[in-house]
């Protein structure tokens, strides 16, 4: 044992494993595995054995010259008024700066503190320090730490969803926040500021009502393409870079966003983070973006300029992800439907295009993926007909189609 704890049975196990009995179990089947009696399930009511947890740590003390590991003294589960006082300390201008710390402290000890910190209220708390900032136009000491805490302890419950799906003054925040590059004259904590702000967004975005996410600025959107320029480079700021087009792509469906986002050269950069990125997940979330955008004939336009455009696309296709196949069969295949111009076409015969439906049809794809493949390839067989590919695949084993 390394954590024991006492049942209401008056039996001790170790906390880990009897947490985990309980979760496993439902309300008729929680029994205490000695004495075979109901257990109620709230982890709660487990009783820290102090005297056997010192028994213990001194026996693991005196035997360590043999190898033993010593076991550090537990950290017992939060006391839910004690929670809520810090929480309330935050909004106390001579307080704020350390409870905002013990709760940095806290939730970076185990998942059940950020739950309790969650469920008292600390979203609400943030929500209202952070616009105290932004409100009053300077840079706060302990906006990092609330900008942390509010992105490890977030999770889209009824209560957080109303807080902020139609927060305009948050995104405002947000936005003040990213854009600041005086704040404070540390680099390191403005990039760390800004990283933990990113991600804040993404998770109000994602909760966003339609009215906020439609009512989304050209500025807005030109500071996320600035951040996916500035970063895409930058190791220490990946998890920005996935934030960005999360946010991104949340905001595709929503009003005219699709075509602000194009019009301030979305496209371009998209490519051009694409052609030097190097992770998978990054790829992903590129690609689910151009879809988006290449639905609007603006979008495929833009896709079509950049002289690498095609070529990247299609060299995507069976290499990284099956999401990324369907993102890129359908960019392709809505430029062959709408834009299939015959220098469009040889384009796509030249960049590999053609080879890569022809190698869908007999790769292990999706049904789906395979029938858009042959679709694309059966519409313009007249000009890819010299393509060896074309021959094999259309004229022989679909004669006549």
């Amino acid at each position: 044992m390394k954590d024991p704890v006492t049942t209401v049975t008056g039996i001790s196990y170790d906390r880990e494993n009897i947490e985990q009995w309980l979760l496993m179990a439902d309300e008729n089947t929680s029994t205490c595995p000695v004495t075979k009696q109901l257990l109620p399930r709230d982890t709660a009511l487990l009783t820290p054995n102090h005297m056997l947890g010192r028994f213990i740590r001194s026996w693991t003390i005196c035997n360590a010259e043999k190898g033993i590991e010593q076991i550090p003294s537990p950290k017992y589960p939060l006391n839910k008024s004690h929670v809520i006082r810090l929480i309330r300390q935050v909004n106390n201008r001579e307080l704020y700066l350390q409870a905002l710390r013990k709760m940095v402290t806290m939730i970076s000890e185990n998942e059940k503190n950020r739950k309790c910190l969650n469920e008292a209220g600390a979203i609400k708390a943030l929500v209202f320090f952070i616009l105290r900032s932004f409100k009053e136009g300077e840079f706060i000491t302990g906006l990092e730490e609330a900008l942390r805490i509010f992105h490890l302890v977030w999770s889209p419950t009824y209560e957080n969803k109303q807080l902020v799906k139609e927060n305009h003054d948050l995104i405002e925040a947000i936005l003040w926040i990213l854009k600041s590059h005086e704040m404070c004259n540390n680099y390191n904590q403005v990039v760390t500021i800004k990283t933990h702000a990113m991600l804040v967004l993404k998770n109000v975005i994602s909760v966003s009502s339609t009215n906020l996410s439609s009512s989304l600025t050209p500025e807005f959107f030109q500071e996320m393409l600035n951040t996916l320029r500035k970063n895409s480079k930058n190791y220490l700021n990946k998890q920005v870079t996935k934030a960005a087009l999360h946010v991104l792509i949340d905001a595709c469906p929503r009003g005219r966003n699709r075509l602000k986002i194009i019009e301030l050269g979305a496209i371009f950069e998209l490519i051009e983070l694409e052609l030097g990125n190097t992770e998978k997940r990054v790829t992903e979330l590129v690609f689910s973006l151009l879809s988006h955008l290449c639905s609007l004939a603006d979008g495929r336009a833009e896709l079509q300029k950049h002289a690498a455009g095609i070529a990247m696309v299609s060299k995507k296709i069976l290499r990284i992800s099956p999401g990324t196949d369907d993102s890129a069969i359908q960019i392709l295949g809505l430029i062959s439907k709408f834009s299939a111009t015959k220098e469009v076409l040889m384009e796509m015969l030249r960049v590999g295009a053609v080879s890569k439906f022809c190698m869908v049809i007999q790769a292990d794809c999706e049904a789906y993926l395979k029938k858009q493949a042959l679709e694309i390839l059966r519409a313009h067989k007249n000009v890819w007909s010299n393509s060896p590919c074309v021959q094999i695949y259309l004229l022989t084993r679909y004669p006549g189609q």
